[in-house]
């Protein structure tokens, strides 16, 4: 008989860790968390400090009795959970769903499901961290005072079903505050110049960027600008005023945090966020491979420290001196960006072995899996590896008082790129076709000019999501998954051609939440927040004291809420359209996916009918109303009503007026119209803002 109990969150590691430990240990799963707040009410005691009410999550019955089973047979219980909060706050939960106050119970960690990880952990077993556990609770807590308190607002204000979260209302601020940013954007002319010029000696004719005067760098801003300097430099004698050939290094990446994989794995692999978790949890938990059983491939994938261990560190330079050459050893890797707080408990994300190349595992995973891995390894030994080095040359050229510059790179020596480019770096500039001296005789063949318009900023992906909430102390490793998913599964933002958009409902959501709940979704509240939260995890502030703190304030906001909505009505808003059942006016209702119009003689008459806003503007190709519309995804868009006859349709909300240079619509973009002919260029400011 068993003489030890290990007790692990997934029943996929059970199988594993037995086979490491022996017939002593019996390996048992708990599926997760056994206990929580209760759903149908708040969960906590405000009148007594906050106590939180935990109850048996349903359908973990099963579960907890067969776990008291093996509990009476062991000597010894090794809690052996996840090495994060969660997974100590879920060993502190089974104490008390278990009864195992008067038993022998000790907390284990491994960073990795490996035979040295997983027995070495038994060597250093742990009473439970309870500033761990503190940390957990008090953020269960907090979300839990903002979701309850403030989601009956929600449906009371807008519609049922929706809901508010101390992190997810923050990243649908940060998406919708793009969305105004890029909808504002009025994009400015601008003109580039290249010289063709000829090398005597050479067949090839080489190209040079206008730079400016001598004096100073200086662009062009229009047409007139343009030719005013090609006209000038018509006669003039172009000739090589300085060459500079230098060198410049390109470091290898960091190992990967749960962050950076998420980004890189969304811009290389087009993977969201939830997928890449997914899939790093099997390679973590482990994967079957011939001859080997169930092997965890990755250390443990929620982490913020790009620490490595002595042993992994080691292990990588002898792979790479064996495969690559002494000379791609890096001198001195980094660990860390300058800098960079992290929470330091355990290492970067990095495979268990870096001998299990891709290549040996690719046949016996499948596909999406196995890129996941091959990117993880790659990473990490790339990171161990030596600086690329480039041969840079700059080539400044004089024509008159103005000068036009040329300049390029070689590849000198590949370093890490011989494993590993990341997924978003362009390709290396070529070296110059011609070779170029301050004595080279240059001939003018050619201007060519060409316009521009500056960018407005990019929609945000998963992935710049992700980096931007990392940068400013939202949330955590854990947290940004689930925060996307969910603000997706709330139908709040859509995902277009890895484009993240917010719909009607999402902007209706987050402007009452900007309007009633100011500090909820305020960025720079919410960072604070999290550096309490770390307080606690280290010791240093008590967690009951951050509750304490924050739900008075919350409680007056949803309160000062309530009032006010109150004395704003509810009523379905009556609409101009007739039911052509019964003759009722039709009302707006809000649905899953927005507005549409449904008969008020509801349940008598169930008509519906799709809602089209009339904005009072006539199509310029049929003359028909312009209408707000929405993509499937629920992204807004204008058009006309009798599509599919008409086609016509636009990003921005047209003005009523045409450009007067090229005639095509004129678009409202912030305090300006523009025109819809992205060539023509014309802007001019909006009657309202010329007049205040």
């Amino acid at each position: 008989m068993a003489k030890y109990l290990v007790i692990v969150e997934s029943p996929t590691k059970v199988k594993t860790i037995k086979k490491f430990l022996g017939p002593n240990y019996q390996v048992a799963a708990t599926n997760g968390h056994v206990r929580d707040l209760p759903k149908s009410s708040l969960g906590i005691d405000i009148e007594h400090n906050y106590e939180p009410k935990y109850i048996t999550i349903r359908g973990k019955g099963d579960v907890l009795a067969n776990l008291r089973r093996e509990v009476k047979k062991a000597e010894k219980i090794y809690l052996a959970t996840d090495p994060d909060r969660e997974g100590e706050a879920i060993s502190w939960h089974l104490l008390y769903a278990l009864k195992l106050e008067d038993k022998r119970v000790y907390r284990i960690t491994f960073n990795e499901i490996t035979k040295n990880a997983v027995k070495e952990s038994l060597k250093n077993a742990r009473e439970i961290n309870m500033n761990l556990v503190d940390a957990q609770q008090a953020r269960r807590l907090l979300d839990r005072m903002v979701g309850y308190r403030i989601s009956p607002l929600l449906w009371n204000k807008i519609k049922r079903g929706l809901s508010a979260g101390r992190v997810q209302s923050v990243a649908l601020r940060i998406i919708c505050d793009r969305e105004e940013e890029i909808n504002a954007f009025v994009p400015e002319e601008y003109w580039t110049l290249e010289a063709c010029l000829k090398v005597k000696g050479e067949k090839k004719p080489i190209r040079a960027k206008y730079y400016g005067t001598v004096e100073e760098k200086k662009g062009i801003a229009d047409r007139e600008e343009a030719e005013r300097i090609m006209a000038a430099l018509k006669d003039a004698e172009f000739t090589v005023k300085e060459v500079r050939q230098g060198e410049r290094v390109k470091k290898p990446p960091l190992p990967f945090t749960t962050s950076t994989l998420q980004q890189e794995a969304n811009k290389a692999l087009n993977f969201s966020t939830q997928k890449t978790m997914r899939l790093a949890q099997q390679l973590y938990e482990g994967v079957d491979l011939k001859g080997e059983g169930t092997v965890g491939l990755i250390t443990y994938l929620r982490t913020d420290s790009t620490r490595v261990s002595a042993e992994a560190r080691q292990a990588a330079e002898d792979f790479i001196t064996a495969h690559y050459g002494s000379e791609y050893l890096s001198a001195a890797a980094e660990d860390k960006k300058p800098g960079q707080k992290i929470q330091d408990a355990h290492e970067a994300i990095r495979p268990t072995s870096v001998s299990r190349t891709p290549e040996a595992v690719k046949e016996q995973m499948p596909r999406d899996l196995f890129r996941l891995y091959q990117l993880i390894w790659k990473r990490f030994l790339a990171s161990r590896m030596s600086q690329a080095r480039y041969e840079t040359t700059t080539v400044k050229i004089q024509a008159a008082d103005r000068i036009f510059t040329l300049s390029a790179s070689t590849l000198l020596f590949r370093g890490f790129l011989s494993v590993y480019s990341a997924g978003d770096e362009g390709e290396e500039p070529n070296s110059l076709s011609v070779g170029l001296t301050k004595d080279s005789e240059l001939t003018f063949e050619s201007f060519e000019p060409a316009q521009h318009f500056s960018q407005p900023p990019a929609h945000y992906t998963e992935a710049s999501l992700v980096r931007e909430l990392e940068e400013l102390g939202i949330g955590r490793p854990s947290t940004y998954a689930p925060t996307i998913t969910t603000i997706m599964a709330r139908h709040y933002v859509v995902k277009e051609a890895r484009n993240l958009y917010v719909t009607e409902l999402g902007e209706a959501v987050n402007g009452m939440m900007k309007a009633a709940f100011p500090s909820i979704v305020d960025v720079h509240f919410t960072a604070g927040m999290e550096e309490l939260l770390d307080g606690v995890e280290e010791g240093s502030v008590k967690w009951k004291s951050v509750i304490s703190e924050f739900y008075p304030d919350l409680e007056k906001s949803v309160e000062a809420a309530e009032k006010a909505l109150e004395h704003v009505s509810i009523a379905d808003e009556v609409s101009d359209e007739v039911c052509e059942l019964c003759g009722r006016q039709m009302v707006i209702k809000y649905g899953p996916h927005g507005r549409f119009l449904a008969c008020p003689g509801f349940p008598e008459c169930r008509n519906t009918m799709p809602y089209f806003e009339k904005i009072g503007v006539s199509c310029p190709k049929c003359g028909k109303d312009i209408v707000l519309k929405k993509t499937k995804k629920g992204r807004k868009y204008y058009g006309c009503i009798d599509n599919p006859d008409c086609d016509f349709m636009v990003w921005q909300k047209p003005a009523g007026q045409n450009c007067p240079d090229c005639g095509s619509p004129l678009l409202i973009k912030g305090n300006k119209l523009v025109c819809a002919n992205a060539e023509c260029g014309y802007h001019t400011l909006c009657e309202l803002s010329k007049k205040t």
